[in-house]
């Protein structure tokens, strides 16, 4: 019967894209809800054990798109689907826009590979959809680097075919100093919870660009990166610390409750509302990019780099990625929460000219992850 049903679903009106999508509001809000279709109908109990079985066998990209489909029938088809698909920390599956901002798995890394394309600066984030080290992947977010004076900037988007930050699908960016020994990591939010959704009363899952063109935007800082100064014109392997701002110290602690998470939401173009631990205020930026680190930590997650051990044989600096790096290089790099926690937050790492993995868990999200390996491809002036 599921099989069946799910037939059905796919050669219905209801279509997603490629991609982390979200629900209509025509289709699932006010006025055009779609509540008079046939398949707002179904007893309640019935179409919550269907829900169930999709959400059970769909478990993997592509298929997952039946899952989104799913949440844009009607508004009741969205709040059963809203209630059973469970957060990446415990299901370790990435479904919804909001699922790049939330915690990765507790149980393992999640295995995703950068692409690089030189000539655009442009940067691509997959999500690995098999245990190879390359594969089609299931793209997540897409950066594009953004050359200026004093600084450097790294845009983030949803689309790598629109990543101006007055866009629906700006997520947020990455800036550095002149150096390139520290950068801070920016949040994008709407100012307001309101935005309203151009008028679409089509079933169809929207393209977002059918959302205002016009969203305001605030930042907020979400972490700080720094890269420690070489002096003396030494050499040898980076280091580096990230004070995760939004993510307390606790955090990491085995007993750890979770605690809220922001929920994904169809109805607004604010596709990320997220509930920071503090908001850092704008001045702080400044004082940590010029080079300041007092009051910065304040009980914030300290991740720092794995200091790699000196192999006689190969003459070279060297760190065991389990097999998910192929590539020496200066950019390669694993954070832990401290010397003596050997779990693994982040690690990144080259196999090919431009092809980079990175696998991260829990407690940091797939859009942090993403922005600290941005930080590993910029110049480091002074820090190599």
């Amino acid at each position: 019967m599921t099989l069946k049903f799910i037939a059905r679903l796919r050669s219905s009106r209801v279509v997603v894209q490629d991609q982390l999508e979200v629900p209509d509001q025509a289709a699932v809000g006010g006025g055009g809800d779609g509540e008079d279709c046939c398949w707002a109908k179904l007893p309640p109990e019935l179409l919550r054990e269907v829900l169930l079985m999709i959400e059970d066998s769909e478990t993997r990209w592509p298929q997952r798109k039946t899952v989104v489909a799913c949440a844009g029938v009607c508004s009741s088809w969205r709040l059963i689907v809203k209630e059973i698909v469970k957060f990446p920390e415990i299901s370790g599956k990435l479904t919804f826009p909001i699922s790049v901002k939330q915690p990765g798995p507790k149980d393992g890394l999640l295995h995703c590979f950068i692409k690089r394309n030189r000539s655009t600066h442009t940067y691509c984030l997959y999500l690995s959809l098999t245990n190879a080290l390359t594969d089609d992947g299931k793209f997540l977010l897409a950066a594009r680097k953004h050359k200026r004076p004093t600084h450097n900037d790294y845009i983030i988007s949803l689309r790598a075919e629109d990543m101006s930050r007055g866009s629906s699908s700006y997520v947020g960016k990455l800036r550095s100093n002149y150096l390139g020994n520290r950068y801070t990591i920016l949040a994008g939010q709407s100012a307001h919870t309101g935005s309203k959704m151009a008028k679409n009363h089509s079933p169809r899952l929207p393209n977002l660009k059918h959302a205002s063109s016009k969203v305001h935007l605030v930042n907020y800082s979400m972490a700080h990166i720094s890269y420690e100064l070489e002096v003396f014109g030494s050499r040898g392997p980076r280091r580096m610390q990230c004070i995760m701002g939004t993510i307390p110290t606790a955090s990491t602690a085995p007993e750890e409750p979770a605690r809220a998470r922001s929920e994904f939401s169809g109805l607004n173009t604010d596709i990320f509302q997220s509930n920071p631990i503090a908001h850092s205020e704008p001045a702080s930026m400044g004082n940590f990019l010029s080079g300041s680190l007092c009051g910065q930590k304040n009980g914030a997650l300290v991740l720092i780099n794995k200091a790699p051990r000196w192999n006689e044989q190969l003459h070279c600096w060297c760190l065991n990625f389990h097999g998910r790096v192929t590539v020496a290089s200066v950019k390669n790099f694993q954070l832990v929460a401290s010397p003596e926690n050997r779990k693994i937050v982040l690690q990144f790492g080259k196999v090919g000219k431009d092809l980079f993995t990175m696998d991260y868990q829990y407690p940091i999200s797939a859009f942090q992850a993403f922005a600290i390996c941005l930080s590993s491809f910029d110049t480091k002036v002074a820090c190599e």
